[in-house]
């Protein structure tokens, strides 16, 4: 009975130690990083790659926090706004994908681990709390997304990809000043 007792212990503290030791998720932004530095390291076109692979992460969150303003959002303006956001990125994303695809370039698959913390962050909030989060990651989102796509404009050496990114400097552009009167509305609530 003991010995049974003993195997039975050790097979769950294997079992534990398997889940908790076993193999980490990895990073869906970096394994694709990983990728294109095999297939383009050296390259003209390897910083491009990294926009690309940046831009997709950003554009992926944005969607995701736009569908989470659907259900925790509690001022129509933030409901009105995440819309926009999963119409406006999906369709962006689903541009970069088929220029990257032609491009041979791999794009993250999900959220990088930097993404879905913010996303877990955000999304454990609600109501007026939501509100202020999400508008707030927004316009800092923005402000970063609208730097990328400018110096990829202005630098970039894949026609294509530096033509997708000029083609998105002014809806950016324009949800940036979008995201800024919304969160105007959001201060002033109570």
């Amino acid at each position: 009975m003991k010995t049974l007792i003993v195997v039975i212990v050790a097979t769950f503290g294997l079992g534990v130690c398997l889940v908790s030791c076993g193999p980490k998720k990895e990073d869906s932004k970096e394994v694709a990083e990983e990728q294109n530095d095999q297939k383009f390291d050296g390259t003209k076109i390897e910083e491009d790659t990294e926009f690309a692979v940046n831009i997709s992460d950003a554009g992926m969150l944005e969607v995701k926090l736009g569908e989470l303003a659907q259900t925790n959002g509690y001022a129509s303006e933030v409901k009105s706004f995440g819309k926009m956001m999963i119409e406006d990125h999906s369709k962006a994303g689903g541009e970069l994908k088929t220029a990257a695809s032609a491009k041979n370039i791999s794009l993250p698959a999900e959220l990088s681990a930097k993404s879905q913390d913010t996303y877990n962050d955000i999304s454990k909030k609600t109501g007026k709390d939501f509100d202020k989060a999400y508008i707030d990651a927004q316009v800092d989102g923005h402000k970063d997304v609208l730097d990328m796509l400018k110096k990829e404009a202005a630098d970039g050496k894949d026609a294509d990809l530096k033509s997708w990114a000029t083609g998105k400097v002014s809806i950016i552009e324009h949800h940036l000043e979008m995201a800024k009167q919304t969160q105007g509305v959001v201060n002033k609530m109570k």
